[in-house]
């Protein structure tokens, strides 16, 4: 462990390196490496996303979406993570994706990344949040009319808005402890399985089934969302840079390894929870098929107190959800990129936390939830949004590396592999787009364009004039010799 003068040193060459990308130090910064990871670690929440989607991928692809889907979808988004950290080792700010994107590419395209990873991460709150409200509605009253959902997610979100609001300092101690609650939950879970439920053959695992299209492959595809879904947010660990001690090193390998972590455990995961099925085609036609082989294989005792501790898991992946957000609309609106972006960017003098934003952050969440009774179309747009902001930014750092303008990077660097693992990213992104917006995700992709349609009149006839991206850019000689440092460090890409 660093010593005080040694931990001083480094928040000062912390704050100095963020100085030389064009901002002052605002937010605390006292997060470590293992903080950053799990940041990441609970947005992504196997506990969550494996959970909340697992009837969707049953009910379309059956278990081969698990025995097969789901390390499929892991090592496709390992490579986008990959490429994200890359970038996030050389520009270390709350921006992150934005910044990327605008340095790299210029101030049009950093304002397209922005607002649809603003967009994606609406929907990821509101999908998290709205999942859990509807465990909780299963569980304490055994139904999920609208009526009961409503309330309960409106009370989860105020609980993660006041939080973030008050307790910057808390929320990352929550979040540590989140990431150790999710890998001891998980292995209850899959010890309880183990020792307690009868169990299928290992090669159930490879079992056909879809109660929902006659054309098997389509929904095997369809079904990749609960995979994919769960893999989003990661980029969290880049928006929080700025409260992150030595961002350049901890930021990048909490991308990477919050994806890889999850990916294992959440196999193991799945596995065990899919080798208990008993009766397939009832365990699909369940109102709940997560709870529903967890009662039928465990008990009810067993088997709800187990889906009690995927809820804790549920609330802590929404609490980080939030974090993220505000942390992006922050940095989008110090930049004056977003209305009121005078309000949005103010920091609380007391709490040292974005407090507008947080607030903004929760009522868009609630918003989405109002616009869409279908959860599916909640998950399946936060991740066509997210999926369209990473590309954006490995699509940029690709192109500017083979030119040569983006030519000093980070210490957590690709090196020569950079193209090919940039290249299979750019591919996995497109075939992301395609799959969700297919039925039965309609109106996450009307949405989806009818957004893009209305972000493009935005910029055409307002931001185009007015709104200059970062202070520092890579695409053109910069006058002051600060923004010239920043341009030719190591430290700065």
């Amino acid at each position: 462990m660093a010593n005080p003068p040694d931990a001083e040193r480094q928040l000062e060459e912390d704050a100095a390196q963020l100085q030389r990308l064009g901002y002052a130090q605002q937010l605390l910064r006292g997060m470590g490496g293992f903080s950053n990871f799990a940041v990441s670690f609970s947005i992504i929440s196997i506990l969550t996303g494996a959970v909340t989607l697992y009837g969707h991928g049953l009910r379309f692809g059956g278990p081969l979406v698990m025995g097969v889907g789901w390390p499929l979808v892991a090592v496709m988004t390992l490579a986008v993570a990959a490429s994200l950290a890359q970038l996030a080792s050389s520009f270390p700010t709350a921006g992150a994706l934005y910044h990327w994107a605008a340095m790299l590419g210029g101030p049009r395209v950093g304002f397209f990344t922005a607002w649809l990873n603003t967009l994606g991460q609406f929907a990821i709150t509101a999908g998290i949040d709205y999942g859990l409200a509807e465990f909780l509605s299963d569980m304490l009253v055994g139904s999920r009319e609208r009526s009961t959902v409503m309330p309960l997610y409106a009370a989860i979100l105020l609980s993660h808005a006041v939080l973030n609001h008050v307790g910057v300092r808390v929320v990352a101690w929550l979040n540590d402890f989140s990431a150790w609650y999710h890998v001891v939950g998980v292995a209850v879970l899959i010890g309880a399985l183990a020792a307690f439920a009868p169990k299928q053959d290992a090669a159930f695992l490879l079992t056909r089934f879809s109660s929902e299209t006659p054309l098997y492959a389509y929904g095997f595809l369809i079904g990749l969302l609960q995979a994919q879904w769960t893999f989003t947010g990661y980029d969290a660990s880049a928006h929080v840079s700025e409260e992150t001690r030595d961002p350049t090193r901890n930021a990048p390998w909490g991308i990477f390894l919050s994806v890889a972590v999850s990916a294992v455990v959440g196999y193991l995961l799945l596995g065990a929870v899919t080798l208990a099925i008993q009766d397939l085609p009832a365990t699909a036609a369940a109102a709940n098929p997560f709870l529903h082989v967890l009662a039928h294989s465990l008990g009810p005792a067993l088997g709800g107190a187990l889906v009690w501790v995927a809820i804790g898991a549920m609330w802590f992946c929404g609490l980080s959800s939030v974090t993220s957000n505000s942390r992006m609309l922050f940095a989008f609106a110090r930049d004056n990129g977003l209305p009121a972006s005078r309000w949005l960017a103010r920091v609380s003098p007391r709490f040292k936390s974005p407090s507008v934003a947080v607030w903004v952050s929760v009522a868009a969440a609630l918003l989405v939830a109002l616009w869409s009774q279908a959860y599916a179309a909640m998950v399946a747009l936060s991740t066509l949004a997210l999926y369209a902001s990473y590309a954006l930014p490995i699509w940029v750092g690709f192109r500017t590396r083979r030119a040569g303008t983006w030519s000093h990077r980070g210490p957590w660097d690709l090196g020569r592999a950079s193209s090919f693992i940039n290249a299979v990213a750019l591919g996995w992104c497109a075939v992301v787009m395609v799959l969700f917006v297919l039925p039965p995700n309609q109106l996450a992709g009307y949405t989806f364009a009818g957004a893009l349609v209305l972000l493009g009149l935005y910029w055409g006839l307002v931001q185009r004039h007015t709104f200059t991206g970062p202070r520092v850019t890579l695409l053109r000689p910069p006058e002051p010799p600060a923004t010239s440092a920043a341009t030719s460090s190591p430290s700065s890409g």
